[in-house]
């Protein structure tokens, strides 16, 4: 494959997640309230709407200062992975690395977009579902927005028994995160780069003599 067309397939990727994820996105937010549950297939595939507040499971980091340096981080590791698969491409690179990294480039953006921009375009969704472009004006300034969280597959679920030592009668539930588009597809891509990293990077070609040593 030429360099004019990885890069663009590799754009087309990144782009075709962007636009997915943030329908997605802007649906559940103008469809949806806070903590509203959707069934989608039985019990175990459904749309459970959270806003994550800042780190990954929805932790807090530093209140609105670290929010501000954990979204300019986020910023620059994003100019950063284009940076890599731009350099990449020029030097005729694997695809496979290349459209791992636009994987996860376009997971990043995906959800560094909620972060930017979501306080300045929508209100609060609790209790009653927001309004895109609202009149008085968003729930937060320029970089304080929040992440907005729909996917929830809870497979199975179960109650430990009273006689196991440190968990018994707690309730465990198997896969129990709440994630969007944009964060599959950063998991994919980072699967995707291990697999590629481990089994498929050419491994460099002996020497005669290092070959004769081995033996």
């Amino acid at each position: 494959m030429n360099k004019r067309k990885q890069a663009f397939t590799a754009a087309a990727l990144v782009a075709a997640i962007l636009i997915i994820d943030q329908v997605i996105k802007i649906l559940v937010k103008t469809h949806m309230h806070l903590g509203e549950d959707t069934p989608l297939i039985g019990s175990w595939c459904r749309l459970h709407f959270i806003e994550n507040e800042g780190f990954a499971f929805g932790m807090a980091f530093g209140g609105e200062v670290g929010k501000i340096i954990l979204t300019l981080f986020r910023l620059v590791a994003s100019a950063l992975i284009v940076w890599f698969i731009l350099r990449h491409i020029r030097q005729g690179g694997r695809n496979s690395l290349v459209y791992s990294l636009s994987l996860i480039l376009a997971g990043a953006v995906g959800n560094l977009i909620d972060c930017c921009f979501y306080g300045l375009i929508f209100n609060e969704s609790y209790y009653n579902v927001a309004t895109l472009f609202p009149p008085e004006g968003g729930y937060a300034p320029l970089l304080q927005g929040k992440v907005v969280d729909m996917f929830y597959f809870p497979l199975f679920e179960l109650d430990w028994p009273q006689w196991m030592p440190l968990i018994g009668g707690d309730h465990f539930e198997f896969f129990s995160a709440i994630f969007n588009f944009a964060d599959a597809a950063i998991t994919i891509g980072v699967i995707w780069l291990l697999i590629d990293q481990i089994f498929l990077v050419p491994k460099p070609a002996q020497s005669p003599t290092e070959e004769k040593n081995e033996k």
